[in-house]
């Protein structure tokens, strides 16, 4: 019989505004099953993360879907200090828990740059979510992704323009409002109840982000019953789009992308997936757990 103990990963330990207790852990580890994808998860985001804030340090304009309308970066550029000490902070950490791991498992360190510390610690994960030390890796690894996204992403508010309303003799365009927090779209889903999708010509014609999959068909598939189908519009979101909009930790967008093989496109330095190729992937993990 598996022995279970409280988990110990940042997700439960944080407390909770709904008081919901510690989830538990089996086989002898020190995470729960969610608490155990998260760090895989937040790993895999900060090899992104380090690339966009590079990029930030480059000049490249924040937030997801601005393009740049110059043909190359300015002089005089100001220096990103944020994003320059959120990376040099990646390396320091990364490397302080790859050596932990090398150290006690007798392994040679890896090389000392995010890409290649990220992929030793997630081959490790299982050994590391087993540490005694395992809380306070995944506490630590949580907050350098919170602060990889805010200098990443470091506009407070905007909104993605999602195309026309669906609603029968409706005129208007729909957005959905996002702020980068630096919080994690999976734990914090409840406290972003209020962000929606709403009309630009009938406030009455609102809808919660996490219903923009039933929302995005019914759009494609015209207004009036019986009337011609309109030429579907290409929507293209990037990861941090997709992390809010499903909810999902954007290390997970990365894998799905890549395992799905979402058709992608590269915009002033950004990539940004197929929407479509992104709902049909949510839809089928969506009906393969019911």
């Amino acid at each position: 019989m598996a022995v279970t103990a409280p988990c110990q990963g940042e997700g439960c330990r944080r407390p909770d505004a709904d008081g919901r207790s510690r989830r538990r852990t089996a086989d002898g580890g020190r995470l729960c099953r969610p608490c155990r994808e998260r760090l895989d998860a937040g790993l895999a985001e900060l090899a992104h993360l380090y690339e966009e804030c590079g990029r930030m340090l480059a000049g490249a304009a924040p937030g997801s879907l601005r393009e740049r309308t110059t043909g190359g970066d300015l002089p005089g550029l100001p220096f990103n200090g944020a994003a320059a000490d959120v990376r040099a902070r990646m390396v320091s950490v990364l490397g302080s828990w790859s050596g932990l791991v090398a150290q006690e498992r007798g392994f040679t360190s890896p090389p000392r740059t995010v890409a290649a510390l990220t992929a030793f610690l997630r081959r490790n994960g299982d050994w590391l979510a087993a540490h005694p030390a395992a809380a306070e890796a995944t506490e630590e690894i949580a907050r350098l992704v919170r602060a990889g996204r805010r200098a990443a992403f470091p506009e407070p508010a905007r909104s993605i323009r999602l195309g026309a309303c669906p609603e029968s003799g409706c005129a208007g365009s729909l957005s959905v409002a996002v702020r980068d927090t630096g919080r994690d779209p999976v734990r914090d889903a409840d406290r972003d109840t209020d962000r929606a999708v709403l009309c630009d010509a009938d406030p009455a014609h609102r809808w919660t982000s996490d219903q923009w999959s039933r929302l995005s068909l019914s759009m494609e598939s015209g207004r009036e019953p019986g009337a011609p189908r309109a030429a579907a519009t290409e929507r293209w979101l990037t990861a941090a789009d997709i992390a809010r909009l499903w909810h999902t930790p954007t290390g997970t967008v990365y894998r799905l992308a890549s395992e799905q093989k979402w058709r992608r496109r590269n915009r002033a330095g950004r990539t940004y997936y197929n929407e479509t190729d992104v709902r049909t992937c949510f839809d089928r993990r969506a009906a393969a757990r019911t």
